[in-house]
């Protein structure tokens, strides 16, 4: 937040003491019922960020973002514009809006969006394995018959069922897929294909790899999201004829500390999804740290998504039901979903 905006929060404190007496007289009259702050992102079909140690709040739609604080008069509008409304207000049972501020919101996002400075312009996603290459494998009982449930096969479902969700929300983006069947391109081919997506200014790409898991031990069982180690340093940035060889070293550096920041966040929203989706049937293993091959060669943010162990005869039933799949690309559907939202709501992350 810029130290304009602070200094306009902090001058237009005293003014809250009485917009929230204002509204607390008017919260009692007819027609202005207090809307919860969860309802009030549904009816909008906004995505939410709620921070309840600062109280800060930001609902995000289709290139709009309303930012606002719990007891603050202040709603900042695209972060450009500021309007003085009715506080929102917090008590045990939640966050609550009043009837005038969720019109405000309502016009507000019917509006056309402003231009967004920084996007996410391209997604690859990367089923592992194929062709000559299966991958890990094991057998499973899945209804009452012995199957054997292949890594590459596993992956390219939930990959392609990933892709045509993308595709239908964002028909502007590129969605794109490794292989759309089963074919095997080498790793080497794998990372020239995310290296060389074209993209327009200020936009990025995403790189999602994503593997079944094996081990020796057939207990072992569960869903991880892998990112690079942070002490890891990738060269991101191709030297030109305009970059001195002293400066480009030092942009590097840069740009690799925000990819590998954007990589952590991409992988907890991943995370998260998946747990959302089959955190009741599968155990969470967490966040990983290591330097894979099509993760460190990738100049750009990118993760490794392992669905489960189909070495565990257990897990590798889950693994071998189209259904348990899907919610497996639901989920890393959500994840995705969550961070372009916010990597596009915060204008890649800077405020100008």
């Amino acid at each position: 937040m810029s130290l304009i905006v602070t200094a306009m929060r902090n001058i237009l404190r005293v003014w809250s003491v009485f917009f929230l007496i204002g509204f607390a007289v008017a919260a009692h009259g007819e027609g202005n019922r207090l809307i919860p702050l969860h309802e009030a992102a549904s009816r909008l079909e906004a995505a939410i960020f709620y921070d309840p140690f600062s109280g800060s709040v930001l609902l995000s739609k289709n290139g709009h973002q309303a930012s606002f604080c719990i007891g603050d008069p202040l709603v900042l509008l695209d972060y450009t514009y500021a309007e003085l409304l009715d506080p929102p207000v917090r008590n045990n049972r939640g966050v609550f809006l009043s009837a005038s501020f969720m019109n405000r919101l309502e016009t507000f996002f019917a509006t056309l969006p402003p231009p967004v400075a920084y996007r996410v312009g391209a997604v690859l996603i990367d089923p592992g394995h194929g062709g000559k290459d299966p991958g890990a494998s094991g057998k499973a009982v899945y209804k009452g018959k012995t199957v054997t449930v292949r890594e590459k096969d596993i992956v390219l479902e939930v990959a392609l069922d990933l892709h045509e969700k993308m595709k239908q929300t964002w028909p502007d983006k590129q969605i794109l897929l490794t292989r759309t069947g089963d074919t095997y391109p080498s790793l080497e081919e794998r990372v020239e294909m995310a290296n060389s997506v074209k993209l327009a200014p200020h936009e990025a790409v995403l790189y999602i790899s994503i593997h079944a898991n094996a081990a020796f031990n057939k207990k072992s069982s569960g869903f991880e999201v892998w990112y690079l180690t942070p002490d890891y340093r990738r060269t991101v940035i191709d030297k030109t004829d305009d970059t001195s060889s002293e400066i480009l070293p030092i942009l590097n550096s840069m740009m690799e500390e925000e990819f590998t920041t954007e990589s952590i966040l991409i992988a907890k929203s991943i995370m998260d999804g998946l747990d959302e989706q089959i955190g009741s049937q599968s155990i969470n293993r967490g966040l990983k740290e290591e330097s894979w091959f099509v993760v460190r060669n990738a100049r750009m943010p990118s993760v490794l998504v392992e669905l489960g162990f189909v070495s565990n005869p257990e897990e590798a039933a889950l693994l071998a039901d189209s259904s348990y799949l899907k919610r497996c690309s639901t989920g890393i559907y959500n994840g995705i979903r969550s961070f372009i939202s916010y990597f596009e709501g915060s204008r890649g992350f800077t405020v100008e």
